[in-house]
């Protein structure tokens, strides 16, 4: 009984001051970055909306590109019915169009038979395509010779 006849402590009253200034920070702060953005500081623009500076464009490197005619390869046995229509484009200078333009007949060889010769479960694993990609810019590399083909672009891959 002797509990109960003790005075229970009263806790102190917590101060209200941090909470104060926190709203008023937030608030200068959120002031502050509305002033910045508005008057352009941060994205570069005057207080109008046009841009402080004009962007300027590197001009675009000497390049062409060499279309190859869509290629339908048949997959494993006949009974599969499994066909691989493949389009690409291939990636030159234009001083070297016409030589690659000449070769063609024979990058669209290298490029059946190697297409030929790919497993058709392999083609079932999503890395498949830069596989191939980087297989047949090497052998239309080896072809047309060092310096004429910069890339491969593979516009194309349908397996039905």
């Amino acid at each position: 009984m002797a509990d109960a006849e003790e005075p229970q402590e009263v806790a102190p009253k917590k101060s209200k001051k941090p909470l104060i200034i926190g709203v008023i920070l937030a608030l200068v702060l959120g002031g502050g970055g509305f002033y910045a953005t508005y008057s352009g500081l941060i994205l570069g623009q005057d207080p109008a909306g046009t841009p402080a500076h004009e962007p300027s464009a590197s001009p675009l490197p000497d390049i062409a590109f060499v279309p190859i005619e869509p290629l339908v390869i048949s997959l494993g046995s006949a009974e599969s019915g499994r066909n691989l229509r493949f389009s690409s484009q291939i990636e030159t200078s234009s001083a070297y169009t016409a030589d690659v333009t000449l070769l063609l007949p024979r990058i669209v060889d290298v490029m059946n038979g190697y297409l030929r010769a790919i497993d058709p479960a392999e083609l079932d694993e999503p890395a498949t395509l830069l596989r191939i990609r980087a297989q047949l810019l090497r052998r239309i590399q080896l072809v047309t010779g060092d310096g004429r083909v910069r890339d491969l672009l593979v516009t194309e891959f349908v397996l039905n």
